[in-house]
């Protein structure tokens, strides 16, 4: 399970809103000077970031609370969200390759560039299609661990999104 601690913002019927901050978490490694992350984490700042999530602990609003999503989850959601656009992508690529030699086109890039464009797209319409089917499953979705109590003042919320906390 990745956990992360968060403030309730916000509470919907079975689901919560709730804020987490955005933190480098390498800010204290010895790369510090020559790292993209540490790089991007000065540039765009500590923003908070605010994630539905599913409220089975009752948590009322001002509540800190630690969320958690499950480790399969995470990986099946980036699998779907970078493998099947990319496999339509090469798929509809290769596709185009293989007409264009079969039927002697001249112009076989162009051929190539179109139903790779068109795998693309497929594969990013099913990404829609597939999110819309999960958005209401419990599997896919964060879900409050535990309650911690009020709020803290302002500068009291030091976690990254979703750090993965090893057990």
């Amino acid at each position: 399970m990745i956990e992360e601690r968060a403030e309730v913002v916000a509470c919907e019927g079975r689901f919560a809103w709730v804020q987490t901050q955005r933190a480098s978490t390498c800010g204290s490694c010895a790369a510090n000077k020559g790292c993209g992350t540490a790089t991007l984490a000065k540039v765009l700042g500590q923003r908070r970031t605010r994630v539905r999530v599913l409220n089975d602990a009752r948590a009322v609003v001002g509540e800190q609370v630690v969320i958690g999503l499950s480790e399969q989850a995470l990986v099946r959601g980036a699998l779907a969200v970078y493998l099947v656009p990319l496999l339509g992508l090469l798929g509809g690529a290769l596709f185009g390759a293989h007409l264009a030699e079969r039927l002697l086109v001249q112009e076989a890039d162009l051929l190539s560039i179109f139903f790779g464009g068109l795998g693309l797209a497929i594969g990013i319409g099913w990404l829609r299609h597939h999110a819309r089917r999960i958005r209401e499953d419990a599997r896919y979705q964060p879900v409050i661990l535990r309650r911690l109590g009020t709020a803290q003042p302002a500068g009291g919320m030091t976690t990254g999104l979703l750090n993965h906390k090893i057990s």
